[in-house]
């Protein structure tokens, strides 16, 4: 296809969402990705007002906001919808992109539970004794000697608090948290329609609370685990909750795993597969979601083991590696198949819920064949998009020959593992500090943002 044909093709075709009459101007979407740029209790800052203005310059279709907590808890500089007072940061941040795009923003609504960062031995062992749960004399041994002899003085469970710090999951949870969860996830939905968002995309996927429930390898023995009916349970019960707060025309979507992808112990691989996600897409779309963003792996139950001092990180395993394709020598479009399973199962199923598919697509020949083909309604980009956000503008107005292609190093993930404002590397460095990025200028691909145009008056 000639580069002036290109506003002819699928990728630039509007797509309708939900049945409240929403739009998208085209059907490139941008997954949500995690900034780092939120104050340190979870409000709007001018930095993260500039990232997501400069999407919104870009183009795409669709920005789903970076993932936002509905727990009112600190959480450190990720966004929130948790308490009234997120909303007018949040509504001031849409107003600003509506007056520059057309496109659709919806935040990522998630629940997670605690964890805790990795202790030294002797402060894990201080901690056991005073708790109880070691005898005093265990203090007795060096730091050696307590490591060599773990396996013997230790539980599974506190096995591998010691070695990857504390983790709470879902079978920690007593049914009073459980049942306080949909309510959550409802008013959060409420606040993102209060700030004039146009729907909300329920985090359902990766290490976080909902995803662990959906999974097979959720070990709870009431309703809320075994059988496939009671592993939906948690899930239906949100979206159920959702959408009596937040009525028919708002758009409410979900994000969740096609494949788990976890390597056991024994190099087996565990979790929900293919099958379980076409299932689980099926009842989602009949409990009446609007669309269905499919994801692939990230789970702590294969994360490495973090140094001392730092958390886990659910991208370092091999799930992880299915998540992020980070090898440049992985096939582009890798997991596409996962979201062509799945739309496979809701058409049959008689839905036309429209379905999103990611996983290393970053041109333009990619993004439309996967259309063309009807292996997904929609394309999520994220790193590419992160590399070059004007990317939707240039595939359309002037090919490719200034696109800034990613290379799929790991800078922006290492960014994010280390909880550092996220950028990419082929940004340009900002002179005041080697190690940072200034975002690039819209069509110029060495210009830095201007900031103050944005923000003046």
């Amino acid at each position: 296809m000639s580069h002036g044909g290109r506003s002819e093709a699928l990728l630039f075709q509007p797509l309708p969402v939900g049945r409240g009459g929403h739009v998208l101007p085209n059907r490139v979407w941008l997954p949500a990705m995690v900034t780092w740029r939120g104050s340190d209790d979870g409000f709007v800052t001018p930095s993260v007002r500039e990232i997501y203005l400069r999407y919104a310059l870009g183009g795409a279709g669709m920005i789903v906001l970076e993932a936002t907590g509905i727990r009112d808890v600190a959480s450190g500089p990720l966004l929130r919808l948790s308490d009234d007072r997120y909303v007018p940061g949040l509504a001031a941040l849409r107003d600003e992109m509506r007056a520059v795009s057309k496109g659709l923003v919806i935040p990522q609504i998630i629940d997670f539970l605690k964890i805790a960062t990795r202790k030294p031995t002797r402060d894990y062992m201080a901690g056991m004794v005073r708790r109880g749960r070691l005898p005093e004399a265990v203090l007795e041994l060096t730091d050696g000697a307590f490591e060599a002899r773990a396996d013997e003085l230790l539980g599974p469970r506190e096995l591998r608090d010691f070695r990857h710090g504390y983790r709470q999951t879902i079978e920690d949870l007593d049914l009073a948290e459980i049942r306080h969860i949909p309510g959550w996830f409802a008013a959060a939905a409420r606040r993102a329609r209060t700030a004039g968002f146009d729907g909300v995309e329920l985090h359902f996927a990766h290490a976080y609370t909902l995803a662990s429930f959906l999974s097979v390898t959720n070990r709870r023995t009431d309703a809320y685990g075994g059988s496939f009916e009671n592993r939906m349970r948690l899930p239906l019960e949100v979206v159920a909750a959702v959408r009596e707060e937040v009525g028919r025309e708002f758009i409410v979507g979900c994000r969740y795993l096609g494949s788990e992808d976890i390597r056991a112990d024994d190099g087996q691989i565990v979790g929900n597969t293919l099958d379980d996600a076409r299932a689980i897409g099926v009842e989602l779309c009949r409990a009446g979601l609007d669309f269905l963003s499919i994801s692939r792996g990230g789970k702590f139950d294969d994360a490495k083991q973090p140094p001392v001092g730092e958390a886990a990180y659910p991208y370092t395993g091999w799930s992880g590696s299915r998540c992020i394709p980070r090898d440049k020598k992985d096939p582009a479009e890798v997991n596409v198949f996962l979201a062509t399973g799945i739309r496979a199962a809701v058409r049959e199923a008689g839905f036309s819920v429209p379905v999103v598919a990611a996983g290393k697509i970053h041109t333009f020949e990619q993004a439309e064949g996967i259309l063309s083909s009807r292996r997904a309604d929609l394309v999520g980009m994220a790193r590419a998009l992160l590399a070059d956000p004007d990317l939707p503008r240039k595939w359309r107005d002037s090919g490719d020959s200034d696109a800034r292609a990613c290379v799929f190093c790991p800078y922006c993930e290492q960014e994010d593992q280390h909880h550092r404002v996220v950028t990419c590397t082929l940004w340009p460095k900002d002179p005041s500090n080697p190690r940072a990025r200034l975002t690039p200028g819209l069509w110029h691909p060495g210009a830095p943002f201007d900031r103050r145009a944005l923000f003046r008056g």
